[in-house]
């Protein structure tokens, strides 16, 4: 990969914007960079290889950077988060129920035979795109930050049930795997508690924004490629390892300078990188050569808008149990697996990531409709 290429794909990377800028459509940055990367990538014109190791090294970086944005953003410290903690495991318990029996009737119906790898599909949700969502609107009802608790408690399981529902013959190596990093990222926030309580983050904070040396930056970075070496080594995702650093950084309290640092290389650089190649590597002609797989990818994203919408007979507003099924970090997860392991057939992980492609286009929908919802009664 050479720098040429990082600016072809930094460039493809500012359709997120573009596409976003009209404030009615409320689309999300990531759906303009997964489309341009689906223009430029295996699909359309070629000019960016998502297999260069190079650059799958590089989106790897921003895809466990996003995760750990996207953990950061959990408000764990929000009295009224902790209130809405007991609905929202109740909205997150009753799609993961749900999920069962849709993921192994897709299964049946496509005939693939991988009802518990969906299963856990349909249950997922994508903090990443989530929270960043309910952050541009500003959503701060009840169901709002129940449906912040939902979102936080199913990407978190679906994370670690995923590698044992890719490959229940290595349930145990894929669980202990998830456990090792779940302990080093629990380590890391009893240091960072330990070093607040001597006053030493302070006094570190201090020196690095009078001396201009980044300190924050470079801490979280080490720790949170750390993690993501370790996800790796034990077969594990990095999106666990980014996540989990995310959300010790919460649990602390994320200091405004570090946030403004951590925005910025991930928004600016390692999150569109990320996303293009996401776009990039999908092959949407090959579904047209399996019928059977587009067949899976409709259901796919009809499972979900069903499974999560389901939540509305609890009382919360469909627009928001519709954007819960927003998917991204689990779907893309799972193609990774597969494709390492062989376990795919020909065809299914483009579907998987069609669907997935196919949620982050309703979470347009669903949130332009739930702040107009709010906006509605807002006015009445």
């Amino acid at each position: 990969m050479t720098l040429f290429a990082l600016a072809v794909v930094l460039l493809a990377g500012l359709a997120g914007p573009l596409l976003a800028t009209p404030e009615r459509a409320r689309i999300p940055i990531v759906v303009g960079e997964i489309l341009l990367g689906v223009a430029v990538g295996r699909t359309g014109f070629g000019w960016v290889d998502a297999g260069d190791p190079i650059l799958s090294s590089v989106a790897s970086a921003g895809f466990a950077l996003v995760m750990l944005v996207a953990g950061s953003h959990v408000p764990v410290r929000d009295p009224a988060l902790r209130v809405a903690a007991g609905r929202g495991a109740l909205l997150a318990a009753l799609a993961g129920v749900l999920s069962v029996p849709a993921g192994f009737g897709v299964a049946a119906l496509a005939g693939t035979g991988h009802g518990l790898l969906y299963a856990v599909l349909l249950a997922s949700s994508s903090a990443a795109l989530v929270m960043p969502v309910l952050n541009e609107t500003k959503l701060r009802t009840p169901p709002a930050l129940a449906l912040t608790v939902q979102v936080a408690i199913a990407d978190t399981a679906c994370i670690v049930a995923l590698p044992l529902a890719a490959e229940p013959e290595r349930a145990g190596r894929a669980a202990l795997g998830a456990l090792a990093v779940v302990a080093a990222g629990a380590g890391w926030f009893a240091v960072l508690r330990w070093l607040h309580s001597r006053g030493l983050v302070d006094k570190a904070h201090r020196l690095s924004k009078t001396r201009h040396f980044g300190l924050e930056l470079r801490i979280a970075l080490i720790v949170l490629f750390g993690l993501a070496g370790l996800a790796e080594l034990v077969g594990v995702s990095v999106m666990l390892a980014g996540f989990v650093a995310g959300l010790a950084l919460a649990a602390v309290g994320e200091p405004r300078r570090l946030a403004r640092q951590l925005f910025a290389v991930t928004d600016g650089f390692l999150g569109p990188v990320f996303f293009v190649w996401l776009g990039a590597s999908l092959d949407v002609r090959a579904l047209g050569q399996h019928p059977v797989m587009l067949v899976l990818a409709a259901l796919l994203a009809a499972g979900s808008i069903v499974v999560h919408g389901a939540t509305r007979l609890l009382g919360q507003p469909f627009p928001l149990a519709v954007l819960a099924g927003a998917q991204l970090g689990v779907p893309v997860a799972a193609v990774t697996i597969g494709t390492r392991g062989g376990l795919l057939a020909p065809g299914e992980g483009g579907a998987i990531l069609a669907a997935a492609l196919i949620s982050v286009g309703v979470t347009a929908w669903a949130a332009s409709r739930a702040v107009h919802d709010v906006e509605s009664r807002e006015a009445s």
